[in-house]
């Protein structure tokens, strides 16, 4: 960064703008020195009116040309015109408009007399959370350029497609193989990708070299909170992925607000946050944004083979993360226990809970905390490391018995609820302020309510703009009061505390004409140990059932726990005992909800879902509609004898006990 760059500007530094607009018209270059002809940048025709470099004759020259090329291709429709900031913009347009109307050409121009800045180009992102994507995001953003990030994980086609949408002109990547995907799909418009490797990295410090610090502040300094930032392209269940618009002043407001509500959290001097979350999706990204905006430190992690000593080395104090996360960590402890370890593991476990709910209190209560403490509290609080005191999870719905436990131990887990649509968060809870099962209060500025359908409704300044070269979506997305149609259904308590119940497009509406929300059955049964993934079916059908996929991780030590021999997952899928386990896992489920509404009967899946072979997005959202179409047999199979043996969910038990793990 040159020295100067940010202090006040210099007599020297100053031109005198009459000079440079009377040499505009009075200097006539000579085409015999190349210097002064026509040169195009990467913002049009570049140079100064002192030095021969833009003057009235280049702004002719290039004016004809465009009416010639226009001729040449039949155009005879309108021509729209506009101008910048820049001293010479003015000049340069009334030129051009008296060639244009010289030359019988319709011009459009802008009504209110506004100025009409550079275009923004898009430059994408494909690769790993690393403090080099964050660098460029954070480089592309201050030289007014849009950045379109794309998952890691994204196929050829997923790619092509982001890569012509958004027109995008530079592609960066961080590793090789990266690059040659994108090579692979290369659009007409792309004009270079670049591997952000460390000779990556020199060279593109070198290309900027030449590049006067005060273009990019002047670029920097005409950025408005209209101005577009970045263009995220949501994942998607079904077809190819919308282009969420979002601007400046989306992220500006999100980041005011958060840092308002969230300060115990995010802006605090020993605040760090650890991000491995990819930096494609929005929640990583704002919350990186958040760190800039206060006083946090921010941790990149690439990949979680390593994460606990990630974990260790950084010492955070926040962990950004999805529900799937905490479950794992709670069940990989329980799971690592056995004999009377696992038993005081349990109890431990439930006093953390009712530690969190202060369902007891009193010396005798004070004792049983420290004795959990010892035997278990401390090794989970150790390694989530030493300092960290909040966990923000978004994506999902979290047990309220898993949110007690982990408050219980000394880990407040934020669950925070939004979209790309809404910059991030929309809602969230705060410290002092959390409600279990809930997504906690609108953010400030920002408004929440429930649609007559119950559907969610967003408003605020951190909504964004529109969806990429899709105004019919942007209308069905947002209605003529400017409320955002989440698409998510939910409820709203009288403190404003919001609850998230499903997806509006996954309601199952049974036979009988039941409408159920899948995600509330789905969320709970997720928790259990043996529990990777759940579908839950019934739409049509005469009750609900649902597609269970076993986690292979932690299977041998539920195996091992429950003293059973080493088995693989198709193994075990038709053991009795685990099928014992798993109704039992389904019956807690069924608790919460009413009989219409419970699982009647579940199969076990062969295999998992996962990104490779097609049944979750990058986020970790499940296909919904392509598990459905793969597994249409199955579900068929399900339903064929409805008064036949039940594979697993016999009927509700009244009073069934609520949580724990079989």
């Amino acid at each position: 960064m040159h020295e100067r760059a940010g202090t006040r500007a210099l007599p020297e530094d100053l031109i005198n703008v009459d000079d440079v607009i009377s040499a505009y018209y009075d200097i006539t270059p000579d085409l015999t020195d190349v210097g002064q002809r026509v040169a195009f940048g990467t913002s049009g025709h570049r140079g100064s009116s002192l030095d021969a470099k833009f003057n009235e004759a280049h702004i002719i020259a290039i004016t004809a040309a465009i009416i010639e090329y226009r001729a040449s291709q039949g155009f005879n429709g309108p021509l729209f015109i506009g101008r910048d900031t820049h001293a010479l913009s003015e000049p340069a347009w009334r030129t051009a408009l008296e060639v244009l109307a010289a030359a019988g050409i319709d011009t459009r121009i802008d009504s209110r007399g506004s100025y009409t800045p550079t275009p923004a180009v898009s430059v994408a992102i494909l690769g790993a959370t690393s403090y080099e994507w964050s660098l460029l995001d954070m480089a592309v953003q201050y030289a007014g350029g849009v950045v379109v990030p794309i998952y890691e994980s994204a196929s050829a086609e997923q790619i092509r497609w982001i890569l012509a949408d958004s027109a995008v002109r530079l592609v960066l990547t961080d590793t090789a193989a990266h690059a040659g995907l994108v090579e692979s799909v290369r659009t007409p418009g792309l004009l270079a990708s670049v591997v952000y490797d460390a000779d990556g990295m020199t060279r593109l410090y070198a290309a900027g070299a030449d590049v006067p610090e005060s273009e990019v502040l002047e670029r920097k300094e005409a950025l408005t909170s209209d101005d577009l930032v970045t263009v995220i392209y949501t994942s998607g269940t079904t077809g190819n992925p919308k282009g969420v618009e979002l601007t400046h002043g989306n992220f500006v407001a999100s980041a005011l607000n958060i840092l308002v509500s969230e300060r115990e959290v995010i802006d605090t001097p020993d605040a760090r946050v650890l991000l491995f979350l990819p930096l494609a999706h929005i929640m990583a990204r704002i919350v990186f944004v958040y760190a800039i905006a206060g006083r946090g430190r921010i941790g990149h992690v690439p990949n979680v083979r390593n994460l606990l000593a990630d974990i260790q080395a950084f010492s955070p104090t926040a962990l950004l993360c999805v529900p799937r996360v905490l479950e794992k960590v709670y069940n990989a402890a329980e799971a690592k226990t056995r004999g009377m370890r696992l038993k005081a593991f349990r109890w431990a476990a439930r006093v953390a809970v009712d530690n969190s709910r202060k369902s007891f209190h009193g010396p005798v209560f004070g004792l049983k905390r420290e004795i959990a403490r010892s035997l278990v509290w401390d090794r989970l609080t150790q390694a989530l490391g030493p300092d960290c005191r909040f966990a923000i999870s978004a994506g999902a719905p979290l047990s309220k018995r898993l949110g007690h436990f982990y408050r219980g131990i000394g880990l407040t887990v934020i669950e925070a609820y939004g979209l790309t649509e809404s910059t991030g968060p929309a809602a969230a809870n705060r410290p002092g302020r959390v409600v279990m099962g809930s997504v906690g209060q609108p953010i400030p500025a920002g408004a929440v309510k429930i649609a007559k359908d119950g559907e969610v409704l967003l408003k605020g300044p951190h909504i964004f703009r529109g969806y990429r070269n899709d105004p019919q979506a942007t209308a069905d997305a947002v209605d003529r009061d400017g409320w955002f149609h989440s698409g998510d259904i939910g409820t709203i308590d009288k403190h404003g505390f919001a609850t998230i119940t499903g997806r509006k497009k996954e309601l199952i509406v049974t036979a009988g004409g039941k409408n159920v929300a899948p995600a509330v059955l789905e969320d709970r049964l997720r928790g259990h140990p043996l529990v990777s993934q759940v579908v839950a079916v019934g739409d049509g059908r005469p009750f609900v059932g649902a597609l269970v996929t076993l986690d292979a991780e932690m299977l041998p030590g539920w195996l091992r726990n429950h003293g059973l021999p080493r088995m693989d997952a198709a193994s075990a899928a038709g053991h009795p005992r685990v099928l014992e386990a798993l109704q039992r896992a389904v019956d807690r489920t069924n608790a919460q909800v009413s009989r219409a509404e419970s699982i009647r009967k579940f199969v076990i899946v062969p295999g998992d879902f996962t990104e490779d072979n097609g049944l979750l997005t990058p986020s970790m959202k499940v296909k919904r509609d392509e598990v459905l179409r793969r597994y249409a047999s199955t579900v068929d199979g399900l339903y064929r004898d409805a008064r036949g043996p039940q594979a697993g969910g016999g009927r509700r038990k009244r009073g069934a006990r609520r949580g724990g793990r079989s």
